[in-house]
């Protein structure tokens, strides 16, 4: 993927998160440019102001190499998800409200529809309360994730890590999602997490193998999702 395209993806993915309502003012997406320590991420502004021409290209250590602007002051979330995770090229934070709600009331993410297959190996918690702005932090929430596709952060928000970051911000859509419906049926079912008809890990798998951000992202759910960011105004 050359450079214009990759920015472009970089802006997009941000203001996809802030049309969707995965975030407002707050929030960020950014792409590893190949091959290196280096990223692609905004400035400090809402996802939804992103813009391909105003990108910073930070390092792994911390270090800014170009572009004018402050950075978000958890850069240091991709920096070291991308140190750590050599396989990750594309990284995003977000504060998704039934996310959060999930994580308040202390009930673990579970797959209950075909889009959520894509987390069947689970979505661990990062605990900590506050904001990931330091290198060791951010080193917790890199250990956290793991080999995993998304974390989620308690009373905070998500991150979620793939192999580009059109499959990253498909993967933060269908998580939160997945976790609105987890929700409703939670409501449905007067509280009762029992009543809830979760996949089997096996169903999962197959339904994640089928519609996981790593296919749909290449395709159609990227396409949707930066179509509608394009038309849809901002805090719409």
């Amino acid at each position: 993927m050359d450079e214009k395209t990759l920015r472009r993806d970089v802006a997009l993915a941000n203001r996809i998160i802030e049309r969707f309502g995965l975030s407002n003012a707050f929030g960020h997406a950014s792409a590893r440019i190949p091959g290196t320590n280096r990223f692609y991420i905004s400035t400090r502004r809402s996802p939804g102001l992103a813009d391909e021409t105003k990108l910073l290209v930070i390092d792994t250590d911390g270090k800014t190499h170009s572009g004018e602007g402050t950075p978000n002051s958890e850069f240091w979330i991709h920096a070291r998800i991308y140190a750590a995770r050599p396989e990750v090229n594309g990284v995003v934070h977000a504060h998704p409200l039934a996310c959060i709600a999930l994580t308040q009331i202390g009930e673990p993410h579970r797959v209950v529809h075909n889009q959520g297959g894509a987390f069947a190996g689970g979505v661990p918690e990062y605990e900590r309360i506050g904001l990931i702005r330091s290198r060791e932090l951010g080193d917790l929430v890199a250990q956290r994730l793991g080999k995993g596709v998304a974390v989620m952060m308690r009373g905070h928000g998500i991150t979620t890590a793939l192999a580009d970051v059109r499959a990253a911000t498909v993967a933060a859509c269908f998580l939160e999602e997945s976790a609105d419906l987890q929700m409703r049926m939670l409501a449905a079912a007067g509280g009762d997490a029992k009543r809830i008809r979760a996949f089997t890990r096996e169903e999962a798998e197959l339904t994640g193998g089928q519609t996981g951000p790593s296919v749909a992202a290449a395709g159609r759910a990227w396409e949707y999702y930066s179509a509608v960011a394009e038309q849809r105004p901002l805090g719409g």
